[in-house]
């Protein structure tokens, strides 16, 4: 191996400089270079007071955003996040501007997406990777900090308002117009855009675009519309949902929160099945006021679930 290395060290290329020597004269301005930065969508299922104990609480699928402190877009609601610096990778990156900007540590997160268009940020050219994450929001109490002002969940809603399908001579565009609604205690925001799927020649390409956007910055209700597709397109086929969860539940509880994120009732006796392998029993019970006490149930151990 070191051989190998050897050679490959000492090989010239066409104006018969080494590896070495061409990095030695490198000029890292001969192309411009633009900002990167990172977004964090931290997702969790609240639930919802409710007056009448008989009645199951109702849950609600919330979403973290922080109020900008500073230009641009000052005093609007956008994702925790920020610039990447030199030294550090991506996630770390991620890590350290969500407990600058919320206090919040310790949380699962995963890649989702990186956006690139120009003119996305009135500053210069800013590239983001956007990170999903899944907590239960029960032991989180997230505060604005650094650059943000304010930090609070929003209750997220994501709606089809309208489609269209339109023929042409080289295939199909199919257009999805939407509309983003998050609600707070205190304020309401909102973002209506559209999805164009232009399908031809066995290939789909898919375009994004906001038509209206009323206290959101940037380009984040885009990302976070894109975030809840995924994240119910994820749940229908791994185990991402149990990071809402506590460490114990009922399979009501459980089905309410796929039922929130969905945004859909779903069939007991099928919800049921396709979860038996994922959960295991345990000899624990809830007993609430107004409920038959109701059996307890944990993440599959082989499952292996970080909380």
């Amino acid at each position: 191996m070191e051989k190998e290395n050897r050679i490959q060290f000492d090989i010239k290329d066409k104006n018969g400089l080494t590896e070495a020597e061409f990095l030695k004269g490198y000029n890292p301005a001969k192309y411009d270079r633009p900002s990167v930065t990172v977004d964090m969508l931290i997702f969790t299922v609240r639930e919802r007071e409710e007056q009448n104990y008989r009645k199951l609480t109702e849950k609600k699928l919330s979403i973290l955003l922080i109020k900008r402190g500073e230009h641009p877009y000052l005093g609007k609601w956008a994702l925790p996040g920020g610039f990447v610096k030199m030294e550090e990778d991506l996630e770390e990156a991620a890590r350290r501007e969500l407990a600058e900007e919320t206090g919040l540590t310790g949380i699962y997160m995963e890649q989702l997406y990186t956006w690139g268009d120009t003119g996305r940020d009135p500053r210069t050219r800013v590239i983001s990777t956007s990170y999903m994450a899944l907590t239960d929001s029960r032991y989180l109490s997230p505060r604005g900090m650094d650059d943000a002002s304010d930090a609070a969940w929003f209750d997220v809603k994501l709606k089809q308002i309208d489609e269209e399908r339109r023929d042409t001579e080289n295939g199909t565009i199919l257009v999805q117009k939407l509309k983003l609604s998050l609600t707070s205690n205190k304020e309401n925001l909102t973002a209506e855009f559209e999805i164009s799927n232009n399908l031809m020649r066995g290939m789909s390409i898919t375009e994004r675009r906001i038509t209206k956007s009323e206290g959101i910055a940037f380009d984040h209700g885009k990302i976070i519309a894109y975030a809840l597709e995924r994240l119910r397109s994820k749940i229908m086929y791994t185990d991402i949902v149990f990071h809402l969860m506590p460490e114990l539940f009922t399979l009501t509880e459980l089905q309410q929160v796929y039922e929130t994120i969905l945004d859909k009732e779903l069939l007991k006796a099928n919800f049921r099945r396709k979860i038996t392998a994922m959960v295991e029993e345990t000899e624990q019970y809830r007993t609430d006021a107004g409920h038959r006490p109701s059996k307890l149930y944990r993440v599959h151990s082989e499952n292996n679930i970080v909380n």
